[in-house]
């Protein structure tokens, strides 16, 4: 029985139970067994937009998916990773994103719908173990390069402070990735495109200023004289797509196309390159030069007609596809 001094309960409620802290005023108790949702983990109010993680990526999802990007999942989350400042992994610490996030992430989505790039969306993109500023004006550096990139710092395994040349260096990622791998090496980087020079030296400015940029254009006989007969490595990710190729619309819009299309072969720049490495390595330097997935034979030959160089050897990228070739300077 109550003391006197309560008043008795609604019609329909019974007490708590014993120990048990009665509910707030107006606020109704949980159904029987039901726990209550987590902080911020609750339904959204009647009318209000779901801005749960799990709810807002999987709209992302579905929208990228229908506007045909090709890892809607991967972009989603990247995106989010993005607008909280955090990374992919500790997404999940985020259950809920507030309104002002929210429409942040909603607005680019809207921008990947439209096939912007994702790295011009993020600001950035991971060549091995650097990460680089990219934007218009400068080729976004592609995983495919990867394994290249492998290739070329194993060829420096034995040597102490080596040299390196990177032609066609864009935004300087894989030189700048070079660098970081081998910290005692010096790098050299050539590139002739005043926008994407304009990238590189931003990168190399943030990277602590381990690589020597050159403005040159590899077509010329006379480049970087004061290293000829000298180089250890030269790496190069040349324009190399023929220029009837179909591409993505990110490649299409968000790639300079001096820095993807190669002429009516895509072999327009290789001899060259193939040339300057001849010129630069010393005997016994490495050359590693990436290329189409139609050059299978064509950049291999290429290689072979030269009589400075021997051993070629023709490489698959990440995903199967032939993607680069090798030699050795005699």
């Amino acid at each position: 029985m109550p003391p006197r001094s309560a008043a008795p309960p609604p019609d329909g409620a019974g007490p708590p139970p014993d120990g048990a802290a009665p509910p707030p005023d107006g606020a109704a108790p949980p159904p029987d067994g039901a726990a209550p949702p987590p902080d911020g983990a609750g339904p959204p109010p009647d009318g209000a937009a779901d801005t749960s993680l799990r709810a807002l990526l999987g709209e992302a999802e579905r929208e990228l998916a229908a506007a045909g990007v090709a890892s809607p999942r991967f972009d989603a989350e990247s995106l989010a990773a993005h607008v909280l400042g955090v990374s992919r992994g500790h997404l999940l610490l985020h259950p809920r994103l507030d309104p002002a996030a929210a429409e942040a992430l909603r607005a680019l989505v809207d921008r990947r719908t439209a096939r912007e790039p994702l790295q011009h969306l993020l600001g950035t993109a991971v060549l091995g173990p650097v990460e680089v500023a990219v934007g218009p004006g400068v080729f976004t550096p592609r995983p495919e390069t990867e394994l290249l990139l492998e290739w070329g710092v194993a060829q420096l395994r034995d040597l102490t402070s080596p040299l390196v040349v990177d032609l066609c260096t864009g935004s300087g990622a894989l030189a700048l990735a070079i660098a970081a791998m081998r910290p005692d090496a010096v790098v050299h980087a050539v590139e002739l495109d005043p926008h994407a020079l304009a990238w590189a030296r931003r990168n190399v400015a943030s990277h602590g200023g381990r690589v020597v940029l050159h403005a040159g254009d590899v077509r010329a006989p006379d480049l970087l004289p004061g290293l000829a007969g000298r180089v250890d490595l030269v790496v190069c990710n040349p324009p190399y797509v023929p220029d009837a190729t179909p591409v993505a619309p990110e490649v299409r819009t968000g790639d300079p196309a001096v820095a993807v299309f190669g002429g009516a072969d895509g072999l327009v720049i290789i001899p060259a390159v193939a040339a300057r490495a001849a010129t630069l390595l010393r005997s016994g330097g490495a050359f590693a030069v990436e290329h189409d997935d139609t050059h299978a034979d064509a950049v291999p030959a290429l290689l072979r007609a030269r009589s400075e160089l021997h051993g070629v050897e023709e490489h698959a990228d990440l995903n199967g596809r032939p993607r680069f070739a090798t030699a050795h300077r005699r």
